[in-house]
């Protein structure tokens, strides 16, 4: 079983609230748009750490990162991009990798929108976890936590971090 914690579009913003969240995880996976690579150092060097690339990322990022990662977890197969859109609105490269993959999990970032959400024509969950950065135009910032056991997701929840722009001290 693996504890998994799901992140996406900081924009360079690192803060101690989203660190404590992400303490209990075994991997930490990045959905794109990290920003500065300073923002995401501490939890590239504690946890195992997966990331793609986003629209915002500079050289220093996609030298690190690629633009899409398919790999497997716990006996469940899974691809990761930034932009792709949401069952039945995916993008045309999207979704020739995802009818080509046949991932069990497609997650991707940048609507800043979290949702979780079937796709049942192509057999998978879907899953955006939002934005935690404070640059955007969501209210609420939030990631996304889960476990993967025996090829199947489980104890799935949303993480609200506050409200976009209103830093805690």
């Amino acid at each position: 079983m693996k504890r998994i914690a799901l992140i996406s579009d900081n924009h360079s913003y690192y803060g101690e609230e989203v660190t404590d969240h992400l303490a209990d995880a075994d991997e930490i996976w990045h959905a794109g748009d990290i920003g500065e690579l300073s923002s995401v150092e501490k939890y590239r060097k504690k946890k195992v750490f997966r990331a793609v690339y986003g629209n915002i990322d500079d050289q220093s990022v996609k030298e690190l990162f690629p633009l899409n990662l398919i790999f497997e977890c716990e006996g469940l197969k899974v691809f990761m991009t930034h932009i792709g859109g949401y069952p039945g609105k995916y993008n045309a490269r999207v979704l020739d990798i995802i009818r080509k993959e046949k991932p069990g999990l497609y997650i991707c970032g940048h609507s800043h929108i979290c949702k979780v959400m079937p796709d049942k024509e192509n057999h998978l969950i879907h899953m955006n976890p939002g934005a935690y950065g404070h640059h955007g135009f969501h209210k609420i910032r939030t990631i996304l936590k889960f476990e993967i056991e025996a090829g199947k997701i489980q104890n799935m929840r949303a993480v609200e971090l506050g409200i976009r722009g209103v830093i805690s001290e």
